[in-house]
């Protein structure tokens, strides 16, 4: 193994650091915030999620129980989903536990009563869906932890 050895009579020296005095700093235009603080917060769309009109739909499915499961429909992954217009039309798309669930003809107009009753809302309307098929695998860890499942 070989190595090769070049001498140099100059090396160039490497560019220095400009330090601003107190005075310079603070006679700068600090624009590179400017922009940024120029912007506006975006409005939160209340129908959302985190909206506070989608939350308060969330609060009232959560106050819907299960008869014969001491858990709400919510935790216990019945609701497969929330929307919420701007104009204050709610859709709710849940399921039951099984198509032949007692409450199968109450659980889904009880669930538009509330729903309709949060203010803000003007009318809801309840899809009942069967695909996919509930399973114990949708309920959330607190509603598991209730039933003894974990």
């Amino acid at each position: 193994m070989s190595f090769e050895v070049e001498e140099v009579e100059n090396v160039p020296s490497p560019p220095k650091v400009r330090v601003e005095s107190a005075t310079e700093m603070l006679d700068r235009k600090r624009d590179y915030l400017e922009g940024f603080l120029a912007q506006k917060p975006q409005a939160e769309t209340s129908g959302e999620p985190g909206g506070q009109l989608y939350e308060q739909v969330i609060d009232a499915l959560k106050e819907i129980y299960d008869p014969e499961i001491p858990v709400n429909i919510y935790e216990l992954g019945l609701i497969y989903g929330v929307e919420v217009s701007e104009d204050g039309h709610a859709v709710v798309m849940m399921t039951l536990t099984t198509p032949h669930c007692p409450v199968a003809e109450s659980m889904p107009a009880e669930v538009e009563l509330r729903v309709a009753a949060v203010p803000g809302i003007a009318t809801c309307e309840v899809n009942l869906v069967w695909d996919p098929p509930w399973d114990p695998a949708k309920m959330s860890d607190e509603a598991r932890l209730e039933l003894g499942m974990l």
